[in-house]
């Protein structure tokens, strides 16, 4: 058997993708094996929303080639979608596919044999506007389940519309049916992904108008036999309903967690990045989600350095999230990105403040890490085990995504137990003790 190894770089969506690559390739008799072992055919599924995700792909090509010289070499995703010729440049690198493409590369891999000039298929991005079903097994045991792709806004410093195309939905039926097949696999919990999950609905069925809202997709996973968890991925606060949030906080299964970009505090940054929403929209969403779920964990991604940011509009942000009651911060570095239009704003931010105020965002998530973390101890969680291990310890993440560990057995993997939280460790994560099965309370 042909031997296939994958790597992905970026987020969840892009994993979801990658998951469903793969089994084209394991489909037709392909043998999919680890990214570190030799392979004859190696797969790059790529992210571009920073320059070092760019950097990254070079660095992972490098590796591949030096466990396989004579490796076919094929890179897909957002990074292959905006720059396929100066991917081509990449020593080694034998075929670039597109957005649309990727999802066809068994029809593209007819001989293995090392590429003299690296071959290019990609589409003009107006044509990627078909949705394609994706979704992530045997990888973790949480399923990253695909139900819409592109983003119709305009924001200022982003590729992906560029990368992606237009938003475009997954039909509610196909939702629900692959929803039910990840059940059948005993994966307990799947994270909804997109690029922008809350315009859910729109370009369903080709349609442009759109035929359900993110709230009836909800509402009806929530009704799927098999899945005990559902966990909402990142999606933008001006399509985060206060009826989508009063649903969360009676559902059995929908996870007290959400991840709700703010990028910055400061209005006026906000204008200039063309976001839609304000910091009192965004204050309110914060406000209304931790007065219905006392408890939920709530994660905010934040930029450093936009073009024009002050330091007074900087300390605007700290200061916002400094009294926001969340739970950690997801915080990058801005970098000039081509074709947007936000890299030709003048007022550039110097690299060392950019560093700086990163650094500061990051001792700030830390903090409001531990205060979260700290509010649970001695408390009893139900937690959900993965596969990971380290210094003989097992680690699972609670309802409300607090990542904890107990002493390793094998057989915990993809089981819900209740644990006793206790203190931090030195990795910011939380120690616990599992309790006998028979202390196991319904809950």
């Amino acid at each position: 058997m042909i031997k296939v190894a994958f790597h992905t770089l970026g987020c969840k969506l892009n994993f979801a993708e990658t998951s469903t690559i793969a089994r084209q390739f394991v489909n037709v008799g392909y043998e999919r094996v680890p990214f570190n072992t030799v392979a004859e055919v190696y797969v790059i599924n790529t992210c571009s929303v920073t320059e070092n995700a760019d950097k990254e792909c070079k660095k992972i090509v490098k590796q591949a080639l030096k466990q396989s010289p004579d490796a076919f070499v094929c890179i897909v995703g957002c990074y292959a979608q905006l720059k396929p010729k100066e991917i081509a440049k990449i020593k080694g690198v034998d075929l670039v596919l597109g957005a649309t493409e990727k999802f066809r590369i068994i029809d593209y891999i007819n001989d293995l044999n090392k590429k003299q000039f690296t071959e290019i298929h990609s589409c003009e991005i107006e044509n990627a506007n078909v949705f394609t079903s994706a979704y992530s097994i045997g990888d973790r045991t949480r399923a990253f389940l695909k139900v819409q792709d592109g983003c119709d806004y305009s924001c200022t410093y982003c590729t992906i519309p560029l990368a992606r195309g237009i938003s475009r939905s997954d039909s509610l039926s196909n939702v629900l049916d692959n929803a039910a097949k990840i059940a059948l696999k005993g994966i307990k919990e799947i994270v909804l992904t997109g690029v922008n999950i809350g315009d859910y609905g729109k370009g369903e069925n080709g349609n442009k108008k759109h035929e359900h809202t993110f709230l009836e997709l909800v509402k009806a996973l929530d009704a799927v036999q098999g899945i005990e968890r559902y966990r909402i991925s990142s999606i933008e606060p001006n399509l985060l309903k206060n009826e989508t949030i009063d649903f969360v906080s009676k559902s059995d299964k929908f996870v007290p967690h959400f991840h709700i970009p703010l990028q910055s505090g400061s209005n006026k940054i906000l204008n200039l990045m063309k976001r839609r929403y304000l910091r009192e929209l965004y204050s309110d969403r914060v406000t209304i989600i931790n007065q219905l779920i006392p408890n939920c964990c709530i994660g905010v991604d934040v930029i450093t350095g936009f073009p024009g940011e002050t330091e007074e509009d900087f300390m605007d942000t700290y200061n916002f999230l400094n009294q926001l009651d969340i739970a950690y911060l997801h915080v990058f570095t801005y970098s000039e990105r081509v074709n947007t239009d936000a890299a030709l704003y003048p007022n550039a931010v110097n690299m060392v403040d950019r560093k700086r105020r990163t650094k500061m965002l990051r001792i700030l998530s830390s903090k409001k890490k531990t205060a979260f973390y700290n509010r649970f101890k001695n408390t009893i969680q139900e937690v959900l085990f993965e596969f990971e291990q380290k210094n003989d310890r097992i680690y699972g993440y609670s309802r409300n995504y607090l990542r904890v560990s107990v002493p390793f057995d094998a057989n915990l993997s993809n089981q819900k137990r209740e644990v006793k939280i206790g203190k931090i460790d030195a990795d910011g994560n939380l120690i616990g003790e599992l309790l006998p099965v028979l202390e196991t309370r319904n809950r």
